[in-house]
């Protein structure tokens, strides 16, 4: 399948969403995301995704007020690796869940983990109970988002995939901006665990507008039809009981790629252990270690291909890292550098960055119309093109000269640019997948995705600590107004990333497949 040919809207309808969504009835070709088949279920998905969001950009707020209180500070960094680890095992068992019994086991159980990851945090008396709880919050985000990307795919025609794309994007724009400054607030008046034991509660209404209609057109195994088993009418005890009729019964659980997911999770905890304190011994050996867990295991989990950027699918997988990786970890030093370099306020370091959430869901919008589907190779080119020039002229800045609003007005087209490549990346691995292998390769995306934020992230701070940014890394922006670095190490993180950035415009014209 060509990744970017363009096709007749009421065909992709029929030829594609249907197939992937057995027994599900045909669409009317006009029937939108928010039209009356579609209302429920978009409004059920899009909001599940907007409270993960709204978590995601609160809890940094909370965080070290917690870590304070419970007497944690030195298990801060575990915090966040907690959640990251655990989500990569939960990404890959989301994948082989979906793909042999449907998305909606995965996506229930991953909800319910989620939340009480969220109890077991908020209501923790001990800094070690509060990292369990982030962990078990990890597994259950990694099964939502991998069984979120199979509902999309089998529930939507493949003519509104990219609507329903630019909408989870879009998601991230109000907590991107609210959420920093209403988890602040909770937690000064009503204290850092209500920003935790709170959200659980809202997610109640969405999955059940959700879950119904999940059950209807995405729920059980892909249907024979599809996977090509002539045996397929007979009617097991398994599939009635999985509500999915007359298809095929799942077949068992590949038990190498859960090992290998293990492998991942505990050579990505390694890796970020070592990062934290990498001159000292015991890391270095836990850095090696790690490295020796991951090579072969991510070599294993990614589509073959990936590393030397073939065509097609393990470039689109390619992609989303080399975007996703380059970005965050450039973006993760910005607020710092403001703060050091330039004298700004925390407060308004972090809002330096917020017009990105409106740009970037323009761009996820952009990639979603229609009339854009015959050039979407062009658009990703175009999208990481603008995301290395962001990242190359962020530390322009470190020149007192330069206004210090460049900053924010770069970041604006960066995020603009993001959200063309993100959500295409997105679209274009449903287009080039089998439906049956839908879970699989959504779940080797998301790999691509953290797997590469961690790695660059571990690389910039490297670099940084190496060329006198000292201890300012380790620490939150709070912590470090006042302090100085030398503007060496700032440029030492956004340079290569910018380099990192412009490879991926190179690999954007290895997405088609030829």
């Amino acid at each position: 399948m060509v990744a970017v040919e363009p096709r007749d809207t009421a065909a992709s309808g029929s030829e594609t969403g249907d197939a992937l969504a057995p027994g599900r009835p045909a669409e009317p070709p006009e029937e939108g995301v928010l039209g009356r088949a579609y209302r429920a279920l978009s409004i059920g998905v899009v909001s599940v995704v907007l409270l993960i969001a709204f978590e995601a950009t609160a809890v940094g707020t909370a965080m070290p007020v917690a870590a304070h209180e419970l007497h944690g500070v030195s298990l801060y960094a575990f915090a966040f690796s907690g959640y990251f680890t655990t989500s990569l095992f939960g990404m890959v068992l989301a994948g082989q869940w979906s793909d042999r019994r449907g998305p909606l086991g995965a996506l229930t159980c991953g909800i319910a983990a989620f939340a009480a990851g969220l109890l077991l945090a908020g209501t923790a008396g001990a800094m070690w109970v509060f990292v369990l709880g982030r962990a078990v919050q990890g597994f259950g985000g990694g099964l939502v988002i991998v069984a979120l990307y199979v509902v999309v795919g089998r529930a939507y025609p493949e003519r509104l995939r990219p609507a329903i794309m630019a909408a989870f994007a879009a998601s991230w724009v109000v907590p991107s901006i609210v959420g920093p400054l209403a988890a602040g607030a909770v937690t000064e008046h009503l204290g850092w665990r209500w920003v935790f034991v709170g959200i659980p509660v809202l997610v109640v209404l969405p999955m059940a507008l959700a879950l119904p209609q999940i059950r209807r057109r995405a729920a059980g195994p892909v249907d024979s039809g599809t996977l090509g088993d002539s045996d397929s009418d007979s009617d097991s005890d398994s599939d009635k009981g999985s509500g999915s009729g007359g298809r095929a019964p799942a077949a068992s659980v590949d038990r190498r790629r859960i090992r290998l997911a293990f492998a991942v999770s505990l050579g990505a905890g390694l890796v970020q252990y070592a990062a934290q304190d990498p001159t000292g011994l015991l890391p270095l050996a836990a850095g090696v270690a790690g490295a020796a867990l991951l090579v072969p295991a991510v070599r294993g989990l990614l589509p073959r291909g990936t590393y030397r950027a073939a065509r097609g699918l393990p470039s689109v997988v390619l992609l989303r890292g080399v975007a996703a990786g380059s970005f965050v970890a450039a973006e993760s030093f910005v607020p710092l550098m403001l703060v050091t370099e330039r004298g700004l306020s925390p407060t308004l370091a972090g809002f330096s960055l917020a017009a990105g959430g409106g740009t970037w869901a323009l761009g996820s919008w952009v990639q979603s119309r229609p009339r854009v589907e015959p050039y979407r190779e062009r658009l990703t080119t175009l999208g990481m093109v603008l995301v290395a020039a962001a990242i190359a002229t962020a530390p322009s800045v470190l020149v007192d000269a330069v206004p210090v609003w460049t900053v924010a007005v770069a970041w604006a087209f960066g995020c603009f640019g993001m959200g063309l490549v993100i959500s295409s990346t997105s679209v274009l691995l449903l287009k080039l997948s089998a439906p049956e292998e839908a879970g699989t390769n959504s779940a080797a995306l998301q790999i691509s995705d953290g797997l590469a934020n961690v790695l660059l992230l571990a690389a910039g701070g490297a670099a940084f600590a190496a060329l006198g940014g000292g201890s300012a890394a380790g620490h939150t922006v709070t912590q470090v107004e006042g302090t100085v670095s030398h503007p060496a190490a700032f440029a030492a993180v956004f340079l290569p990333m910018a380099v990192v950035a412009l490879a991926g415009a190179w690999v954007t014209t290895r997405l088609r497949e030829k």
